[in-house]
């Protein structure tokens, strides 16, 4: 199993009720496929450096997972299908990334105290 990474970014269209909606599907979509989720983020919404579909803004979300590589091109296919998703990127975190992944989340946990 590899260490991954994604971050996805939603349109600001969508209502929170849908995005937490979208996220979720996703979340299970990975568990189901034996996915262990490590860590999730919710970005809020944020303005893009350049407009994508016409829209200034959207919704970033990250996951932070363990997934056998050979399904991780249909976890990407289900980010193609959904309408909802303008962009995304998923990354494989060697050892060094995964070490620095841990303290970025060390420190959220510490800013939320």
């Amino acid at each position: 199993m590899n260490h991954y990474e994604t971050v996805f970014i939603l349109n600001p269209v969508l209502s929170d009720v849908q995005v937490k909606e979208t996220v979720q599907k996703f979340e299970d979509y990975l568990v189901s496929k034996g996915a262990k989720m490590i860590h999730k983020e919710d970005w809020g919404l944020k303005k893009l450096a350049y407009p994508i579909q016409k829209k200034k803004s959207g919704f970033y979300h990250l996951f932070e997972f363990n997934l056998d590589g050979a399904n991780l091109a249909a976890f990407e296919l289900e980010f193609r299908r959904d309408d909802s998703i303008m962009r995304y990127l998923t990354v494989r975190l060697d050892k060094h990334a995964a070490a620095w992944a841990e303290k970025r989340r060390e420190r959220v946990k510490s800013a939320k105290k």
